[in-house]
């Protein structure tokens, strides 16, 4: 029997405390507007182009924040994201590496990831 399970990914799922704190901060890193519904009143899809964010405050604890990022943003000019970044008061974990990506932390205290394409 050939599996029913499709080879792509729909969305990726993060921990958050604040459900409209955390789609307002999520929407301006991302330049979209922050005007979608929050379902059932503990999610927000970000649309993306691969794999959709859900922002979920149901599923967060301290325990339960990511330590690693799991979730890598692309951007074409990694000096000018990361100079963004850092105006907005985001907590950068780490320095630009192999003028690559460089690692940041949203306001729950998950890690992310900034990577050039």
């Amino acid at each position: 029997m050939k599996s029913p399970v499709l080879n792509e990914l729909g969305g990726i799922f993060i921990p958050v405390s604040n459900i409209e704190k955390s789609r307002d901060w999520y929407c301006e890193l991302l330049g979209v507007p922050n005007d979608g519904e929050i379902p059932f009143g503990h999610l927000y899809v970000l649309p993306m182009g691969g794999p959709d964010i859900v922002l979920d405050s149901k599923i967060y604890s301290p325990d339960r924040i990511i330590k690693l990022p799991l979730v890598q943003f692309k951007t074409n000019d990694i000096v000018e994201a990361y100079n963004y970044l850092k105006s907005t008061d985001v907590e950068i974990v780490t320095e630009i590496q192999h003028n690559h990506y460089f690692n940041f932390i949203d306001p729950d205290g998950n890690q992310l990831m900034m990577c050039r394409c």
